[in-house]
């Protein structure tokens, strides 16, 4: 366990002490909490309250992203999720209003941390440099998904007073998108490539860039995001060599990771098998699960493509001879789970893991594969397993789809791509070498799909795009099986979806927060 990792713990609870006292009464130093009469002397102060601020990165949320767009479900219809998922949520839905008061958080701890560190007796100027550069990355991060999310949203750098709150107003998301990337530009250089084992998880010079690639492309600034991508290609990064094994313990901190959320078993951990993992495996919630436009999107293993009706493959063995990164990233019928036994969801299988058996197994016949390691089946809900949030495959697609976009096409886009579908134990087969633009962007488009499927990127994708009108409206559909020699096809019972364009190209300023401050309307477009 590195260093990082520990502090990290400890940080998890004195963040919330990181508020100054009132000096109107007694001076005495408080017992209770970090004062800021005995904090902000060292840089080693500046140092933890730094790391205090990796806390509020996203962990399991992310799982979320993918279940409101359609490769995946909201496994639990009562859920919060799950009304947004059918496209009947509003203004008051509670996973709308979570995650604006969870991101404007993390927003404020940055920006205390950045009011307070120039207090300190200064003895190492790069290392308060980096720890700035460290921060104003995280804070960045926060508004790239407040951005994608909300669109326009308070722009706010400093603490303010909650009579200050109720006055602020929603800053326009061209601004947003500008602040973001004049920030991640400015801090890269004060920024090291990597780290030492100490301090994995970091902060890198590759994280700024990564992001800032990632939120030009969602701003569709397409040559500023395909310039940080190329920055990053430059850095040293490389494809894991096992995409099967890239979501184990025995993968963390390699060479593809860019950015991730580290956890620590017993100290620090998250409770993403029990979240992810079938209900055969210790009662495990399947709360999402992925879904047949998922599945058939994975390639015959000889490059060919499954059509919108399903067919391609053999219907009684629908999961042979397919890009292995299907089985990779999802339970299907007769994989072996981490206990040892045979996944069988199929209806009518008298398994934990049948649809219908308990609204805690599958309803489509499918569970996520990605995190869900044998190593945590002890213990489901006490898993050490790093989540990640951003790494180098991501930066190669982006890189290809700005070019794409751009028009610019040249040999790299297609290495880029190519690069990503022949990693050794993928190695599906390169692209033709002579499509058009609209043939390499629906290309890009699927690699995305396949590469990242299940890491939250997948909401953000579809609403960029303005695919998502067509894509979630409808049924759910989830495994096909045999029954009796007939081939079935499940369909999620009681369970339809409705998306509303533009209305649901964004979510709504949660009402909570424009009761107490209605200088946040107008809301957004159909709220």
């Amino acid at each position: 366990m590195n260093r990082y990792k520990s502090s990290s713990i400890f940080l998890l609870l004195s963040a919330l002490f990181f508020t100054a006292c009132d000096n109107s009464l007694l001076d005495t130093v408080p017992n209770d909490r970090l004062s800021s009469g005995v904090f902000w002397k060292t840089d080693n102060d500046a140092k933890m309250a730094t790391n205090s601020l990796y806390t509020f990165l996203d962990s399991t949320n992310i799982f979320t992203w993918d279940a409101l767009t359609d490769i995946a479900h909201v496994n639990q219809n009562i859920a919060a999720e799950a009304t947004i998922d059918r496209g009947n949520y509003d203004a008051l839905n509670g996973t709308v209003w979570d995650e604006w008061k969870r991101t404007y958080t993390g927003i404020r701890a940055v920006n205390y941390f950045m009011e307070n560190v120039d207090k300190i007796t200064v003895t190492d100027t790069a290392l308060i440099n980096r720890l700035k550069g460290e921060a104003r990355t995280l804070r960045a991060y926060q508004y790239i998904k407040l951005a994608a999310l909300y669109g326009d949203v308070p722009l706010i750098t400093g603490t303010i007073s909650i009579a200050e709150a109720s006055k602020i107003k929603r800053t326009p998301v061209k601004e947003i998108w500008d602040f973001v990337d004049a920030e991640l530009t400015a801090v890269a250089p004060a920024l090291p490539v990597s780290y030492g084992a100490a301090d994995k998880g970091r902060i890198t010079k590759g994280a700024a860039l990564a992001l800032k690639a990632r939120a030009d492309l969602y701003a569709g600034r397409y040559q500023l995001a395909a310039d940080a991508a190329e920055q990053v290609m430059g850095l040293g990064y490389t494809l894991y060599g096992s995409y099967q094994q890239l979501f184990s313990y025995a993968a963390e901190n390699n060479t593809e990771v860019i950015l991730d959320k580290q956890f620590v078993k017993d100290l620090y951990p998250n409770n993403v098998f029990n979240r992810l993992a079938p209900y055969s495996q210790k009662s495990a919630t399947s709360y999402y699960v992925p879904t047949k436009a998922l599945t058939d999107a994975y390639e015959m293993s000889n490059g060919k493509a499954i059509d919108a009706a399903g067919s391609g493959y053999d219907p009684f063995h629908p999961n042979d001879n397919r890009d292995p990164r299907l089985r990779y990233s999802i339970f299907v019928q007769g994989d072996q789970l981490p206990s040892g036994i045979t996944y069988n969801p199929v209806p009518g299988s008298g398994t934990p893991d049948a649809i219908g058996n308990t609204y805690l197994a599958t309803s489509t016949g499918y569970n996520i594969r990605k995190y869900v390691n044998p190593e945590d089946y002890a213990n489901p809900t006490n898993c050490g397993i790093n989540i990640i949030l951003l790494r180098y495959a991501e930066v190669l697609l982006t890189y290809a789809e700005a070019k794409i976009e751009l028009n610019t096409i040249d040999a790299s886009v297609y290495k880029a791509i190519n690069d990503v579908r022949q990693r050794a134990d993928v190695n599906m087969p390169q692209l033709a070498t002579d499509l058009g633009q609209n043939e390499l962007r629906q290309a890009v488009r699927h690699e995305r799909m396949v590469e990242l499927a299940l890491e939250g990127l997948r909401l953000f994708d579809i609403r960029r795009w303005k695919t998502a009108a067509t894509l979630m409206t409808g049924p759910v559909y989830g495994m096909t099986y045999t029954d009796g020699g007939v081939v079935k096809t499940i369909t999620v019972s009681a369970f339809t979806r409705n998306f509303e364009a533009p209305k649901h190209y964004l979510w709504p300023v949660p009402q909570p927060e424009t009761d107490l401050n209605p200088n946040l309307m107008p809301q957004n477009p159909g709220w």
